[in-house]
């Protein structure tokens, strides 16, 4: 077996463990954000303090970035055949989602903070 492949099969399961994630966590998401909001931002932040709601969102963000990874860098893979535009693009990606992972860590670690204080 070829490292290609190894890299390809390892892709092909980290899309597929995120969707599940993601698909399970999605319709929880909505039903506490949409069909029972919190009242005001204290009771969001509060509620995104608890430590189970933290680590759950937590992975959530990380699956869906993951999630985006994988799937844009395949794209850009197939698609852009020239080394430097794919290049440019893949490290365009990844620092816009690394951006996004440390906004949410950012916002995570502030609702906890205040939450306690």
């Amino acid at each position: 077996m070829s490292t290609r492949r190894a890299t390809g099969l390892r892709a092909w399961v980290l899309q597929r463990v995120t969707a599940v994630y993601l698909g399970l966590l999605t319709p929880v998401l909505l039903w506490r954000l949409v069909i029972a909001p919190p009242a005001d931002h204290a009771e969001w932040r509060a509620w995104a303090a608890q430590p189970l709601v933290s680590v759950a969102l937590l992975l959530f963000f990380a699956a869906l970035f993951l999630h985006a990874w994988v799937g844009v860098r395949d794209i850009v893979i197939d698609y852009i055949k020239p080394f430097a535009p794919r290049l440019a693009v893949l490290t365009l990606t990844g620092f816009g989602l690394l951006a996004c992972g440390f906004w949410v860590l950012r916002i995570l670690f502030l609702a906890a903070v205040r939450a306690g204080a």
